[in-house]
Parts: structure tokens; sequence; C-alpha cells
């Protein structure tokens, strides 16, 4: 597992992932599954991995919590950054910080508050916690005005926060003045689009967001790289081709569940059985199942396909050299 502190360049050097976590139908942790799930991205060239909603963090009791961190650290390829949540309450957030401080992890995402709060309480709160983990954090803003864009400016100044993952969905991404104004006051390096593909060309190309974070990924990470990469280079054109291929079953996940349409996604595709999802979430029902398993069977075996090409095209230039 990598464990160097967090720079702008690893956040924007992949994809971030986003997976759900496997178990056994006991609900015990599914190491195997959990691994090949992990090597599943990794051979796509995911380095980037955040363990947070999809992998229902919110009701992860304290008392696992070290064991899912410890796992996921040991399965981790030695050049994979694990991402793991904390929170959203304070208290929860805090008794994570004693388990995380002593361990190798260079940061953590504070899952985002739905119950009241004020912007001087959640400041203190990533004060409190960044003082407890002894290392910055990385903050999820899903909702407009979350955190006021000076106090997240000074947030960063006193090096507590490394990052933002902003997932505040609109209608129409390109209008989005909560954005614009974060983006006067939090330099756009460090702050990462966070709802999938869906929005991604627009945060890169009309923001100056420069990674974001997928669901999808998990059953298609060679295109989602893929659309990163393209996105780099100001190949929106393409990117836009890469995308398309995402929206079937991002269309599932916003029509019934992000979560739970993910979660069973990855089992119906192939990549690895995700088993049960801890309470108090469900997976889909039979029904659900089959709308989803088509689509999740048809970008998993894009992305198998275009990688094969790709592999193809390159052993053709190697032969010709």
């Amino acid at each position: 597992m990598k464990t160097s502190p967090v720079t702008v360049q690893d956040l924007q050097r992949s994809v971030i992932a986003v997976p759900p976590l496997a178990r056994h139908a006991d609900l015990s942790l599914n190491e195997a599954a959990n691994q090949a799930l992990l090597r599943h991205l990794e051979a796509g060239g995911v380095r980037n991995v955040m363990y947070g909603g999809n992998a229902n963090f919110y009701n992860v009791g304290v008392g696992e919590y070290a064991r899912i961190v410890d796992m996921l650290a040991a399965l981790a390829g030695p050049d994979t950054w694990i991402l793991p949540s904390v929170g959203p309450d304070f208290g929860k957030m805090m008794d994570q910080a004693a388990i995380l401080r002593s361990r190798a992890f260079p940061t953590a995402m504070l899952l985002p508050m739905s119950f009241p709060y004020t912007d001087a309480g959640l400041a203190d709160g990533v004060r409190r916690f960044t003082d407890a983990l002894a290392k910055p954090a990385v903050v999820y803003i899903k909702s407009a005005d979350y955190l006021a864009p000076a106090t997240a400016a000074r947030l960063v100044e006193e090096g507590r926060i490394v990052a933002f993952k902003y997932a505040v969905v609109r209608e129409d991404p390109a209008r989005d003045a909560y954005l614009s104004a974060l983006l006067q006051s939090v330099d756009s390096n460090r702050v990462v689009s966070g709802i999938g593909e869906r929005p991604a060309i627009v945060h890169y190309r009309d923001f100056g967001l420069k990674s974001f974070t997928s669901g999808s990924v998990c059953v298609a990470p060679r295109g989602s790289m893929r659309l990163l990469h393209l996105l780099a280079a100001g190949r929106y054109g393409e990117a836009e081709s890469v995308r398309q291929h995402y929206l079937g079953l991002e269309d599932c996940r916003d029509g019934i569940s992000p979560i739970r349409v993910l979660h069973d996604a990855v089992t119906l595709s192939g990549v690895a059985d995700m088993g049960p999802m801890l309470p108090l979430l469900t997976g889909i029902s039979s029904a659900e199942r089959e709308r989803v398993a088509p689509v999740a069977q048809a970008l998993a075996a894009w992305d198998r396909t275009s990688a094969d090409e790709a592999g193809a095209i390159s052993d053709r230039k190697t032969a010709t050299a």
C-alpha cells in the first residue's frame, strides 16, 4: 500500500475508484472477493481506491473498523493508495481517528454530515479530527454550500485538508455557482469531481478539475482510466465517446440506487461476488437485477474488448518498430 503523503500528483495519476465492500452471507468480511476486486482495478491501471459510501461505511461499526482497514491495507498493491472514510458524526470520526493514527494511511475522508451542523462547527470538527489523526483529511462535499469557500480555504492553508471530493448533483453541471465560488478560494488541483463519469468532462473542461471518482470503474477500469487520459490530453470528443459507454449503468444507478446497484453490478458483471449488503441497506430486487445485469455485463465486455484491441495495436507497433 502506498503510504507517502498525498500530493496533487497523487490525486491526478488515477481515477479514484469508490468500490463496494464484499461480505459473506453472515456479514463477515470476504477477503478473497475484496482482493479480486482490487486486483481487477489494479489490472486496469487504477491506483487510487476510496472506501466510502459505496462500501457502506456509514453503517460500519467502530468495533469492526480496524479489521476492515487492516484487511484493505494488506490486500492493496505496493503502489495502490487506499483512502478509508470516517464519520460522518463527530464521535465516530474521533474514535476512528484513534484507530487510524497508528496505521500508515496517508489521509482519510470525512463522510458528509446530513444531521444539523454549522459551518464553524464543521470546521472545528475538521481541526479536531486532523489533530487526532496527525494528518490532513479529504472533505466530501455532497450538498450545496456545505462548507463556506472562505472556511475551506482557511482549512487548506492550515494544512488540514488535502483535497475535496465535490459531489453536488446539478441538472446542468456546467451551471454550478457553489463550485465556481469554491474554486475562487481553493486551487482546482485540490478539488476532485466526485460523481462518476457523467459530469467528468464538464468538470474537467469548464472548471479545471483534474481527476474524478467513479463507482462504475469497478466494472470497467480500463475505459475509465482511458477517459482520464483523454481529458488530460484535451481530447474531449474522444472522451465523450468513452463516457457514453458508462451512461447505461449510471442511468440504472441514478434510477434505482447508486450504492445498491453498484454493489450488485460488480457481482453481476462477473468481477467478484460482493455478497449481501450490510444493514441498513439491501441488494436490489430480482426485477432490478434483470435490468442491471445485461447493462453491467455489456460494460464489462466492452472494457475487456477495448483492452484487447489496445494490446493488439501495441503488439503491432512493437513488431514493426
